[in-house]
């Protein structure tokens, strides 16, 4: 298993598709959490997305305080269809190159190989994570400084926290995205029902429960994704008002924690049991 694993992280350290990705993720946070309120806060009453809400809160939301909420508010939807399509390429990718086949010739069984390549999705998902928040750190302290700004950030304790959740929810969509790739053995179809799934469908039909059948609130509330927003929401303590999309309370913060967990359960126990029930062709 060890020597599986090194050969996955050296496979992903060299695959410029990870670290294009990953540049994804970091522009988004920086844009959505600091460049676009940024402007806000700097034009003012002129900025009609900000009307009515005061600078001194806008500004807020840029300290080192709030630094946990900018990196990972993102997190249930675009960067979680960035770690979709992470597992994607990496799992279906062995598939689509016929490599897999002459991996398993090499001695390792298909669970080790499987389980080196899960192992190695999440320490690349854990490096996404701390680079994402070095960036958003350093953002934060430039907004303090050029605004005589608070420098307090928050307790370690809730820094875990948060870049503990934020992991978890990476490494879910990630592992949806594994098990797509297994079980289409190709790359473009999981990647286009996963984005799809996250950027639209359930979206949708956590809209159509909670406005047309509210009876079945309770099939919305164990979605992956509602599950993800209530736990980013729950770890970081932002208000609903200024939740970012895909981010709310619809279930408390332990529930999604062990939804999410269950999930990511599944999703590799399908993805193991299919690899070796099935053709590798």
């Amino acid at each position: 298993m060890l020597g599986s694993y090194r050969a996955e992280l050296l496979k992903l350290r060299k695959r410029s598709a990870v670290w294009v990705l990953f540049g994804a993720g970091l522009v988004l946070s920086l844009i959505f959490g600091y460049l676009l309120p940024y402007l806000g806060y700097a034009t003012g009453d002129d900025n009609p997305q900000t009307d009515g809400v005061p600078r001194a809160e806008i500004l807020r939301g840029m300290l080192p305080e709030r630094v946990v909420d900018n990196t990972i508010g993102g997190y249930p939807i675009f960067a979680g269809a960035l770690a979709l399509v992470l597992g994607a390429i990496v799992i279906g990718g062995e598939y689509t190159w016929g490599t897999l086949k002459t991996v398993l010739t090499q001695r390792p069984q298909r669970g080790t190989i499987l389980g080196a390549q899960f192992l190695a999705l999440g320490t690349m998902i854990a490096l996404w994570v701390l680079g994402i928040f070095a960036a958003c750190a350093l953002c934060s302290l430039g907004v303090a400084a050029a605004e005589n700004g608070s420098t307090n950030w928050p307790g370690l304790g809730d820094l875990l926290q948060g870049l503990g959740g934020g992991w978890l929810v990476l490494m879910m969509w990630c592992l949806a995205g594994a098990v797509l790739a297994v079980a289409f053995r190709n790359v473009a179809l999981p990647i286009g029902l996963g984005v799809v799934w996250i950027l639209g469908i359930e979206t949708l039909l956590a809209g159509v429960v909670s406005s047309l059948l509210p009876s079945l609130d309770w099939l919305a509330n164990a979605l992956p994704g509602t599950n993800a927003g209530s736990l980013v929401f729950s770890v970081t303590g932002m208000a609903a008002a200024d939740a970012p999309p895909g981010v709310r309370d619809a279930v408390g913060g332990g529930r999604a924690l062990l939804t999410l967990i269950g999930y990511c359960a599944v999703f590799a126990v399908l993805a193991a049991w299919t690899t070796r029930r099935r053709d590798v062709t």
